[in-house]
């Protein structure tokens, strides 16, 4: 018998307890704040001093669910929320009320066909074999929004495969795209938390064109491989006009502000299909381990 199993039979369920509690006489002390469970008591979770536990929390929660999952490795996805479906590019373009507006909405009309490539790797990247002990790899993990997001949860919707997705709460009215599996949709306060689970079992990461969220999230991936602080993965930046045209990465090497070989740590694709043979080339001679 195991130690936990132990507990689980010394001991009342936290569970148990908590259903208890709430049959409490009604008396001014049981009515008081200060007698609450203190894991039942939201004001007191919502405390400033509890951060840390917080911290912890959005930590553990979704590490559990995803090892319950039997969750190994993940096919990470970035980019924009604001590039259209290709079905819908023509209408952004329409409802432009400024030739400034109609230019960028051209801009992002071009983009659309990303939305295509997203959907098309994420179908690949969820028929890759499931190993005899239920193990699953490169499952798809995405924002959980719109876009080159949804695009990516569609993918493995359509093959009939489970997808993760990690939204954030905003002040403005937000919810998970459709196509992301409900019982691995995920919710964060703290951008620091949603950030570590990205990468916690990222086997390769695609960065498609975005803003200031995908880019913080792109650099943030190669600054932790650059310094040695994560194990390297493909990383596979789609659309080499677009990041050629916005980072000018050559000019980073020739300042001396990164090495030339720095350049190495991301690759430009174009297609689902350039992207997985890089994905399978890098893993060519790499076998994966079992679920714990």
């Amino acid at each position: 018998m195991t130690n936990k199993e132990i507990a689980e039979r010394k001991f009342r369920r936290a569970s148990d307890d908590a259903s208890s509690a709430k049959l409490a006489v009604s008396t001014p002390q049981t009515g008081s704040a200060a007698y609450t469970l203190a894991f039942q008591d939201n004001d007191f979770l919502l405390r400033e001093d509890l951060r840390p536990v917080r911290f912890q929390l959005e930590l553990l929660k979704p590490e559990l669910l995803m090892d319950e999952a039997r969750i190994e490795s993940t096919f990470v996805f970035y980019g924009s929320a604001r590039i259209p479906h290709p079905d819908h590019a023509q209408a952004l373009i329409d409802a432009a009320q400024s030739n400034a507006a109609r230019k960028v909405a051209g801009r992002l009309a071009a983009k659309a066909k990303y939305c295509e490539e997203a959907r098309q790797l994420a179908r690949i990247a969820s028929q890759f074999p499931v190993t005899d002990d239920g193990c699953r790899n490169f499952v798809v993990c995405s924002g959980g929004g719109p876009s080159i997001m949804e695009a990516a949860n569609m993918g493995a919707h359509e093959v009939g495969a489970e997808s993760i997705g990690l939204n954030i709460v905003l002040p403005h009215e937000q919810a998970p795209n459709r196509y992301v599996t409900p019982e691995l949709s995920f919710q964060f306060h703290y951008f620091a938390l949603r950030k570590m689970h990205f990468l916690l079992r990222a086997r390769a990461l695609a960065v498609f064109p975005g803003g200031f969220g995908t880019f913080d999230e792109f650099f943030e991936t190669i600054t932790l491989i650059q310094t040695g602080k994560m194990k390297p993965i493909p990383v596979l930046l789609f659309g080499q006009e677009f990041w050629n045209r916005v980072v000018d990465f050559e000019a980073l090497a020739e300042e001396g502000t990164i090495s030339p070989e720095d350049l190495n740590l991301f690759h430009f694709v174009e297609t689902a299909k350039d992207a997985w043979e890089i994905v399978e080339a890098f893993y060519e001679d790499e076998s994966f381990p079992r679920c714990e």
